[in-house]
């Protein structure tokens, strides 16, 4: 039996379309017509379901303390409660062990029917230690053939994508890891422009949250920053809570680098045990007064884009489902709404605040 969903207004990742429904059948979009359009059931808009590459845990559980489907499931609802219906569950810097069991994780949730999941998402911890951040400096060292391959053989099908320092992998490593479809990203870098920009020119196509933990912008060493802002393909997420980043530099990166700019949450949770503790302070989270992870969802990203950034609703939309759904090319997900295409979309009432979310 079809689902009925009509909107004042539809942005199909593409268009408006005003006063429109979409028709839902078996988990698929069969048709967007005016002519199901229902006026006094309509939503005051309906758009595409969000996207986030990068969350680290939910309600008090991080996935790499409690790698277990408990922890993703509860991850997958934060996400659908901030209008994202896809997610990479993300580990920090981590032992080969704990790696072994966040992909046990991702399999077991998968093979048993859990909904949303890209894949795992494992940041270091093959980065820079001199641009560690808050990860574990003691786990943190460059990789050999080897250990790729065994973690590569053992994940088969679970990991979406690697965050790594280009610098402290020989390159062979990196095509190993592209060769078997996860997608690699800079991140945690102290690479200079010439080297960021020969890595985005060949065969890095992203990076892992804009400004933080890479080498800065400075007139005389414009760093990975300045590589990224010059790069006229490579692409890049970043975090939009006023904390990581200031407003006015998103304002600036987003003037730049256009389309290729998008939103992760990089969303932790409190946590009192394991390396990675996190406390709730406002509306950022904090390890002993530093900065450490963000409260955000995919929709107070959107939200922060219109109110302090200055994006227009279009195109910040697009920042957390179209362009996240660019970096991973899977059929399945195109942060769109498209006949034919599997249901994935969020209605929002007049002040942008989330209303439904259908996620088939």
């Amino acid at each position: 039996m079809s689902e009925f969903f009509s909107a004042r207004s539809l942005f199909t990742g593409s268009e408006w379309i005003n006063e429109t429904a979409v028709e839902i059948k078996d988990g698929k979009i069969v048709s967007i017509s005016k002519g199901h359009y229902n006026a006094s059931a309509a939503f005051p808009y309906i758009v595409p379901a969000f996207i986030d590459l990068q969350i680290y845990g939910a309600d008090q559980k991080l996935l790499s303390e409690f790698p277990d489907t408990d922890c993703i499931q509860k991850i997958y609802a934060y996400c659908l409660a901030g209008g994202a219906a896809y997610f990479q569950p993300t580990i920090a810097s981590q032992s080969v062990e704990v790696i072994y069991k966040a992909i046990d994780a991702v399999r077991a949730y998968t093979t048993s029917g859990g909904k949303g999941c890209i894949g795992l998402h494992i940041e270091g911890p093959w980065i820079n230690a001199y641009k560690k951040g808050a990860h574990n400096e003691d786990v943190i060292h460059s990789p050999t053939v080897k250990e790729v391959e065994e973690i590569i053989a053992y994940g088969s099908g679970c990991i979406s994508m690697i965050t790594l320092a280009p610098e402290i992998c020989e390159p062979a490593i990196i095509d190993l890891i592209q060769s078997h479809g996860i997608v690699v990203s800079a991140g945690h870098s102290n690479a200079n422009y010439e080297t960021a920009t020969q890595f985005f020119d060949n065969n890095i196509k992203v990076a892992t949250h804009l400004f933080n933990a890479m080498s800065s912008f400075l007139h005389r060493e414009p760093g990975m920053v300045g590589a990224l802002f010059n790069h006229p393909r490579a692409m890049s997420s970043i975090i939009v809570d006023g904390h990581h980043v200031n407003y006015n530099a998103v304002k600036t990166a987003k003037k730049i680098m256009g389309d290729r700019l998008f939103c992760i949450t990089d969303a932790v949770t409190s946590t009192s045990t394991g390396f990675y503790k996190h406390a709730l302070v406002g509306d950022k989270y904090e390890s002993d007064g530093t900065l450490s992870g963000s409260a955000l969802t995919q929709l107070k990203s959107v939200q922060n884009l219109m109110e302090h950034v200055g994006v227009d609703f279009t195109e910040a939309l697009k920042m957390c489902s179209l362009y996240p759904a660019r970096v991973m090319q899977k059929k399945e997900m195109s942060g769109s709404i498209q006949m034919g295409e599997t249901a994935a979309f969020i209605c929002l009432n007049d002040s942008k605040e989330l209303l439904k979310i259908v996620a088939s």
